[in-house]
C-alpha cells in the first residue's frame, strides 16, 4: 500500500512539473486577446508582409543608419558593399555616402558579434552583444585553433602587439595588421592571421573602423566606441530578444536561436522575459512572436525590391520557406547555407536573383527571374533598379533579363 502511494505521489509531482513547463510563455499558444482588443487571424501572406514592414523594407521611413541597425538589433555585413545597401534600402532617402558616414562617425560598427559572422551593430550595443554571444563561439573554436596551432600564448602576443600599434586612436588596414604579426614572427598563412583578428574582435579588443580607400581598417574598440556599454546577462538576453522579435517578427523561437547562436534554454529565457511586451499568433501549428503594436499594411502587397546578398530578410530566419521556395533555394543560396545571392523580392517572396556590373560611370543590372517576366514585373524591377542607382549616386541600366527557372508558384495562403 505504501509502495503504491509512493508511486502515485511521484507521478503526481512529475505531472505538475511538466504542466508548468508546458505553460512557459515562450512555448504555449497565443494568449487570449485583452478586453476590447481585436484578434488578428494571421496567414502566410500576412507573415511576409509584416516581416517586410518590421524589417523596414516595406516602410522605409528611417532617417539615420544607426536607427535602422538599432531597430533590427544587428545586420549581417560580411559583404561590405551589399551591407551598405541593406541599411540604405531601409532609409527614406538613403545613399551609400550616408551609410559610410555613419560608420566613419562611429555610430555603427562592423564586427563579429554572433555566429562568427560580420554584422553591423549600433556602437552603444557592441560591448554587451559581444559579452553575451561570443563566449560560446570562442569555446567552439578550440579545435580549429588547435589545427592552426594558435594557443593562448600566440593570442597574448597578438593582443599586446595590436594594443601597442593601435593606441592613441590609430587605425591600420588588414594588410598592415598582417605585416605587424609577421614582423613579430607570428605566421598569418593558412587563415591564421584572419583567425587572430576574428578572435581578438570577439574578445572586444579590436573592431572594424572606417575604410581607407577600398581597404578595411581596424581600431581598438575601447577607443573607437568609448560609449559602448555592458549589461547584466539577463538584461542583455531580454534586450536582444525584444530587438529581434520587434525588428524581425513574426518569427519563431527557433528562428531566434538560429539568428543569435544562443543555446535553446538561453533563447527561451530571453523570450520569456519579454513575451508580455509582444504578441503571438499560431499559424499551421507554429507560434510566431512579434511586436504588440503591428504596423498598418496597405491593401496592395506586390511591391518589388532589390535586396543584397546576405540580407536580414532571409538570413534572419532559420525557416525561410515562406519567403523562398525550397526548389529556388539551391539557386539563391549556394552551398545550402553558404553564399546568399542578391534577390528580387515581389510581394514578400523571392522571385529571382540579380547582379551588378560596375562600369566607369554607371552600373549595369542583370535580373534573373524564376518565372517568365511580364511587362508589369519588368517595370517594377526597373523602378527598384532606379532606386538602387540613387543610392549609389550613379546612373543605372538594365543589362538583360535571364530566366533562371520557369515556375508557377502557388499563391500564399
Amino acid at each position: 500500500m505504501l509502495t503504491r502511494r509512493w508511486y502515485f505521489i511521484r507521478f503526481f509531482r512529475k505531472w505538475i512539473f511538466q504542466s508548468c513547463l508546458c505553460r512557459s510563455p515562450a512555448t504555449h499558444a497565443a494568449p487570449a486577446a485583452r478586453t476590447g482588443e481585436k484578434r488578428l487571424v494571421m496567414t502566410e501572406r500576412d507573415i511576409v508582409r509584416y516581416r517586410l514592414a518590421n524589417q523596414r523594407i516595406g516602410s522605409a521611413q528611417g532617417t539615420q543608419p544607426v536607427e535602422v541597425v538599432t531597430a533590427l538589433g544587428a545586420m549581417q555585413a560580411q559583404d561590405y558593399l551589399g551591407a551598405l545597401w541593406a541599411v540604405g534600402l531601409r532609409l527614406a532617402n538613403g545613399t551609400e555616402a550616408v551609410v559610410e558616414r555613419a560608420i566613419a562617425e562611429r555610430e555603427i560598427i562592423r564586427t563579429w558579434p554572433m555566429r562568427g559572422t560580420l554584422h553591423f551593430v549600433a556602437a552603444k550595443d557592441v560591448r554587451w552583444m559581444l559579452e553575451l554571444l561570443t563566449p560560446r563561439i570562442i569555446a567552439g573554436s578550440v579545435r580549429r585553433c588547435r589545427e592552426l596551432e594558435l594557443d593562448d600564448a600566440v593570442f597574448a602576443r597578438a593582443r599586446k602587439l595590436f594594443t601597442r600599434a593601435l593606441r592613441k586612436d590609430r587605425q591600420l588596414t588588414r594588410d598592415a595588421m598582417m605585416k605587424l604579426l609577421e614582423k613579430e614572427r607570428i605566421l598569418t598563412a593558412g587563415q591564421r592571421g584572419y583567425h587572430i583578428l576574428w578572435r581578438l574582435a570577439q574578445e572586444g579588443l579590436i573592431c572594424c573602423a572606417a575604410r581607407s580607400g577600398k581597404q578595411q581598417t581596424f581600431a581598438l574598440l575601447e577607443e573607437w566606441a568609448p560609449e559602448t556599454r555592458s549589461l547584466e546577462r539577463g538584461t542583455a538576453l531580454a534586450e536582444l530578444s525584444r530587438r529581434y522579435f520587434t525588428g524581425h517578427g513574426p518569427a519563431t523561437l527557433q528562428d531566434f536561436v538560429w539568428w543569435t547562436g544562443l543555446k535553446v534554454s538561453d533563447a527561451r529565457a530571453g523570450l520569456d522575459s519579454v513575451c508580455s511586451q509582444l504578441s503571438s499568433q499560431t499559424v499551421d501549428g507554429t507560434v510566431y512572436w512579434m511586436a504588440r503594436d503591428l504596423p498598418s499594411l496597405p491593401e496592395a502587397s506586390g511591391t518589388t525590391y532589390l535586396l543584397p546578398g546576405f540580407d536580414e530578410y532571409l538570413l534572419g530566419y532559420r525557416d525561410r520557406r515562406i519567403m523562398l521556395k525550397p526548389e529556388h533555394a539551391r539557386i539563391t543560396v549556394l552551398g545550402g547555407n553558404g553564399m546568399f545571392l542578391p534577390t528580387i523580392v515581389t510581394g514578400g517572396r523571392v522571385a529571382g536573383i540579380w547582379k551588378r556590373t560596375l562600369k566607369k560611370k554607371k552600373v549595369a543590372i542583370t535580373a534573373s527571374p524564376f518565372a517568365s517576366p511580364g511587362k508589369p514585373w519588368r517595370d517594377a524591377v526597373a523602378s527598384a533598379v532606379e532606386r538602387y542607382g540613387r543610392f549609389l549616386g550613379m546612373s543605372v541600366e538594365m543589362a538583360e533579363f535571364t530566366t533562371q527557372a520557369i515556375d508557377a508558384s502557388p499563391p500564399l495562403r
